[in-house]
């Protein structure tokens, strides 16, 4: 038995038999035709057929997933490549004299070289996308058939090098249980389009592929990222049983969607959900959340390099819209630190405490100014607020507001319409900022806490350095009371107090009994939440909240939280 580390893409536990993709690839020579007029045209329509044939195929697939909006909008893009590269493939083929084919894979190889000696994520899923494009072109300028899947008995865990979108897209779902690849990242597109049909995958795991054979039998935990290869009988019956209460647990949690987020003795208690792309919203409505909380913006940048007004407005439009009445909170961009994607190329010893997010947008403010064009424009398509994240001062928002102020002026006098009344917050995730949120009242509607960097700055922990992980303690008194201190100046002023980050349920309680009424969770951990919430009532999360104010260490906290929240289950199991 071998246990692999990779990256999780759908929360769920699969075992079953593996399937070893040997992808075949069409191997392309470097190859020329006669130099002479005739078969030059001969080529260039060889290849276009081949071009017309790809895009057809691609058209086929949009219209299929048309209703999947997130996997149909990669082959759109994967259908403007194939136009847009046509002028410069032809030209090769009749001033170089290529072969269609070597033709075809020389400009997509240049493409991907150019890409490779770039770091992130952005580049690694373009390079899978013009894999993609290659190999549909090849297939029709070759004999190469497409896999064929019919032969397989039972359904498989396909286990391959790489999955390009086109292949993840056409899995059939009665043959396949799962996914493991060498390559990948929670956010490329063929993670994308696995998650999206509902797939199990782990991506990511490295050459370790090599150590698993067709047949062997291999488990896919969704929830911690581990490949089991070859486990034993014990640990497949582990397994097995985890599946089946996640499943009793899934079925249990779909009988609270439509009811209300409310504490025994009917308190509410909002739960909206974190996105980072339109496409989330399906998936934050299915879990029943009552909005998004938190959009993270800057992810744009995942697909987009440069992304211009328009395709920041389409991508808010499009969650906007999606939503109907509830309210999205759009966060300015918060790029830098451990969200570089290499756009600024800022290189600094201490970029959480260097130029970043707001920062970033006041140094590169056409940047952040054609960002709140877009989000003003999206405004009128739903309920829209502002949230702008890294403010240590009054200066800070001052200076975004004025900025915000100017850009209003330029689209009313351009006549674009933009919501009259649009709700203005800040993250409060700076000590200074959480110790003086009494100066921020007269200048926004809502704080919204950020636990992870609030507990970060606080306590002086880079919560990327493992080293001093141990130190990173979101049950710390100093955390507490900073939090509790900005609950209460928002009730004292009227400002909307909500929270966001990665919360554990049992902290979510105490915030309840501190008088916090909104939180913005992953759209997977809502109806989990919703069912704790509705089998407690205020005044247990009060009694609870202040023991836990009472205590000194981080430990002592946690001790206490898990045995109440063990009683609480025992109260909704």
């Amino acid at each position: 038995m071998e246990v692999r580390g990779g990256i999780a893409v759908t929360p769920a536990i699969t075992v079953g038999k593996a399937f070893i993709l040997d992808r075949e690839q069409p191997r392309v020579t470097q190859q020329f035709i006669r130099q002479d007029k005739k078969t030059v045209e001969s080529e260039k329509t060889r290849y276009l057929k081949a071009q017309s044939k790809a895009i057809k195929e691609l058209k086929k697939i949009e219209k299929q997933t048309a209703d999947t909006k997130d996997i149909s909008i990669i082959f759109c893009g994967h259908r403007l490549i194939l136009e847009e590269s046509q002028q410069e493939i032809l030209y090769t083929i009749e001033n170089n004299f290529f072969k269609a084919e070597y033709a075809v894979h020389h400009l997509m190889q240049s493409y991907q070289q150019n890409l490779s000696s770039r770091r992130g994520e952005l580049y690694s899923r373009r390079i899978s996308d013009l894999k993609d494009i290659e190999n549909r072109l090849l297939k029709h300028l070759t004999s190469h058939k497409n896999i064929s899947y019919k032969s397989l008995r039972k359904p498989v865990v396909i286990v391959a090098k790489e999955l390009t979108p086109s292949q993840t897209a056409l899995l059939p779902l009665n043959k396949i249980v799962g996914i493991i690849t060498n390559s990948g990242g929670q956010t490329s597109h063929t993670a994308i389009v696995a998650r999206t049909r509902g797939i199990n995958a782990i991506v990511g795991i490295g050459e370790e592929t090599n150590n698993i054979f067709t047949g062997d039998t291999v488990i896919l935990d969704g929830f911690t990222g581990k490949v089991v290869i070859r486990p034993t009988k014990k640990t497949i019956d582990k397994y097995k049983k985890q599946q089946q209460q996640q499943k009793i647990k899934t079925t249990s949690l779909q009988k609270i969607k439509q009811l209300r987020s409310e504490t025994k003795d009917q308190h509410s208690i909002s739960l909206l959900a974190n996105i980072e792309n339109p496409f989330e919203v399906k998936t934050a409505l299915s879990q029943s959340a009552e909005g998004v909380g938190l959009y993270r913006t800057e992810f744009i940048y995942v697909d987009h390099n440069h992304p211009d007004e328009e395709t920041h407005y389409n991508a808010y439009a499009s969650a906007a819209r999606k939503l109907g009445n509830r309210s999205i909170v759009v966060r300015t961009l918060d790029l830098g630190a451990d969200k570089d994607f290499g756009l600024f190329r800022t290189v600094e010893d201490n970029p959480f405490l260097g130029c970043r997010s707001l920062r970033l947008c006041f140094k590169h403010e056409n940047v952040f100014r054609t960002q709140l064009r877009a989000i003003l424009r999206a405004s009128v398509h739903g309920n829209v607020a502002i949230m702008f994240p890294m403010v240590s001062s009054v200066e800070d928002i001052k200076k975004a507001l004025d900025i915000l102020s100017q850009v209003k002026e330029e689209l009313h006098s351009q006549n674009i319409h933009f919501a009259p009344r649009i709700p203005i917050g800040i993250m409060i995730e700076i000590p200074s900022a959480a110790i003086t949120c009494d100066l921020f009242v007269d200048y926004v509607d809502f704080f919204c806490i950020g636990t992870n960097d609030l507990v970060q700055y606080t306590l002086a922990v880079d919560r990327c350095n493992e080293n001093v992980a141990n130190y990173y303690k979101f049950a710390h008194p100093a955390i507490f009371r900073l939090i509790q201190h900005v609950i209460q100046v928002g009730n004292k002023h009227g400002v909307r107090v909500s929270i966001c980050g990665e919360i554990s349920k049992e902290m979510i309680i105490v915030l309840i009994g501190m008088g916090l009424k909104e939180f913005s969770l992953s759209p997977y951990s809502i109806l989990e939440v919703k069912k704790m919430i509705r089998a407690i009532t205020l005044q247990q999360t009060q009694k609870i909240a202040k023991r836990v104010l009472g205590l000194v260490h981080h430990d002592d906290v946690i001790r206490y939280l898990r045995k109440k929240i063990k009683n609480i289950e025992k109260e909704y199991d």
